[in-house]
């Protein structure tokens, strides 16, 4: 586990245990991608500050225990976030933020997917895997080599089946255990505790 991402001594954490699956896109597929909705705009937010990266990664990852982040001390996030292999894309519908991605090609030729999802309010309404596809279209406008993600059995339940539908190939799967601190504030699902939590 990362440094920072270590639980303080002696503070109260919930063991989690989830399998996490790591996918790959070789080329671009061959999928014709439904369009965003009328009033739907993808925007490259760039510089992003950490309190803006904060907060949307917080309340798109809420429900799907979207940790580490929260962990990672700020002047590591803004490194991060100002390195300009990283690029962070905002989803807004009618002018209102919706869900976002974030782009890493630090291990050129090949982009991975490090964050991907959409707010709780625009779940549902059919502009995901549009989204996701609006991902895939602006790694395979370059000339990569390939495409990678990772997902887990802590996010939603669609997430797997739709990288599968976006083409993405199963690479391996590994199980995790993550000591979630109580203090982020988490409903850990029953079904991912560990008995020893």
């Amino acid at each position: 586990m990362l440094d920072y991402a270590q639980a303080r001594p002696g503070e109260a954490v919930d063991r989690t245990i989830v399998t996490v699956t790591f996918m790959r896109l070789d080329r671009k597929p061959p999928v014709v991608w439904a369009p965003l909705p009328e009033g739907a705009a993808i925007e490259l937010v760039r510089p992003i500050d950490v309190a803006r990266y904060r907060d949307l990664y917080d309340r798109v990852g809420q429900n799907w225990l979207w940790w580490l982040r929260r962990m990672m001390p700020d002047d590591m996030l803004a490194r991060l976030l100002a390195d300009p292999a990283v690029a962070i894309y905002v989803l807004t519908l009618d002018g209102v933020e919706a869900g976002f991605f974030e782009l890493d090609a630090t291990s050129w030729p090949d982009v991975n997917l490090s964050y991907f999802g959409l707010l709780p309010w625009a779940i549902g309404k059919g502009v995901g895997f549009s989204l996701l596809g609006a991902a895939i279209e602006r790694v395979f406008a370059g000339p990569v080599r390939g495409m990678t993600v990772n997902t887990c059995t802590a996010d939603h339940a669609r997430a797997l089946p739709n990288y599968q539908r976006a083409g993405f190939r199963i690479i391996r799967q590994i199980n995790e255990v993550w000591d979630i601190p109580r203090r982020l504030g988490f409903v850990v699902p029953e079904r991912l505790l560990t008995r020893a939590g």
